[in-house]
């Protein structure tokens, strides 16, 4: 047997910047022409934000002499972030003759930036990709780390690719413009974030909800850069999620299960909302989670009006365990749980492990507790 060796062995800087003032959006087009001016742009949009935000923004951009594509929509919702929906995105972008000299723009929430990232990681072999979040949950969250992929009917992001933006632009503004059940459910990240890294934060939350709610835009631009720091640190010590990137899945391992049970009529916020309680009630179970600190984590959640029981999904305890399995933090055949410690700390296992193994009898009897059916 002969033997050859590829040696690929090397380094890639994919630093970007995150920029985050209020009115920003109105200087996206100047900023996206000056840092990608030998580019064409394919501004990729959701259909309750695309004349709102990425017309205009594509109507600027023309103005100012770049190379456009014509606007690509797709109706909003969970829905679409599918394997079909990617497929004709790409083709409009090959039908509009676009190249490797790409910047794919995903302005939206975040199932505009995961599929608009998805295509930016395979179209041509892989294009430029930057965000325009308008979602709190976008902001706060799926806008950055790379993170892009679409639902099968088998799970929750279960096809997708690492693909991190070559630029971030936050304008905390654009959330006056947002329903108030999707600025709820982007608080549900904001909380987690608080729960695994920062009791600071998580304690700024509680003393200042009616500051937030009410979007008093120099707290909510603080609290929207707070937030993006604590994620941009998790991901530069951890990108391909090895060990601790796994933290910000708190919440996410019951919490896919519920919004895939609800047929996608929760939000990702709501459904990952109500995965925290019910995780935090299984890390009281397991001896890891003070019994205060859980109820304290649901109280803030329900006084954001944010679900914390099951009981209206009226499913079973073993249906949503049965799900479990399929989740992307699964190892060896079984689900993983990342579970906390403390308000700010996560726990880990002996070897030093974020993920954690809970017998499923443990499992089934946290949801039970939590409202599913026994």
């Amino acid at each position: 047997m002969k033997e050859v060796f590829v040696r690929l062995k090397k380094e890639i800087d994919d630093s970007y910047p995150i920029l985050i003032r209020a009115g920003l959006l109105d200087e996206a087009a100047v900023l996206l022409a000056e840092r990608f001016s030998h580019y064409a742009f394919a501004l990729v949009s959701d259909s309750n934000v695309d004349r709102l935000y990425a017309k205009p923004l594509l109507d600027h951009l023309r103005a100012l002499g770049c190379r456009t594509a014509e606007l690509i929509s797709f109706p909003a919702g969970e829905e679409s972030k599918n394997r079909e929906v990617k497929a004709r995105i790409e083709d409009r972008m090959c039908t509009a003759s676009l190249g490797r000299d790409t910047v794919v723009v995903a302005v939206g929430g975040g199932v505009a930036g995961d599929l608009a990232g998805f295509v930016a990681a395979t179209y041509a072999r892989g294009v430029r990709f930057v965000q325009v979040p308008t979602s709190l949950l976008a902001m706060v969250d799926s806008s950055i780390g790379g993170k892009t992929g679409v639902n099968v009917p088998w799970g929750k992001n279960l096809v997708g690719a690492f693909c991190q933006p070559s630029l971030v632009i936050i304008d905390p503004r654009v959330l006056a413009t947002l329903d108030p059940e999707q600025l709820t459910a982007g608080m549900a990240e904001v909380v987690k974030h608080g729960v695994i890294l920062d009791a600071a934060l998580f304690s700024f939350i509680e003393e200042n909800l009616e500051k937030l709610t009410a979007l008093r835009e120099e707290v909510m631009a603080d609290m929207v850069a707070r937030n993006c720091q604590i994620k941009a640190m998790v991901v530069e010590k951890d990108e391909r999620e090895s060990n601790l990137r796994q933290i910000l899945n708190f919440g996410h391992t019951v919490g896919h299960a519920l919004e895939a049970l609800s047929g996608y009529s929760w939000l990702h916020g709501q459904a990952v909302a109500c995965g925290m309680a019910v995780e935090a009630e299984i890390a009281v179970r397991m001896g890891l989670f003070p019994k205060a600190d859980a109820d304290r984590l649901s109280q803030l959640l329900g006084r954001l009006g944010l679900p914390v029981d099951l009981a209206a999904l009226k499913t079973k305890a073993e249906k949503v365990v049965g799900l479990t399995y399929l989740d992307k933090k699964a190892r060896g055949g079984s689900p993983k749980y990342v579970l906390p410690r403390r308000i700010g700390e996560m726990a880990r296992s002996d070897s030093g492990a974020y993920g954690i193994d809970v017998q499923d009898r443990v499992a089934l009897e946290a949801l039970v507790a939590c409202g599913a059916l026994n």
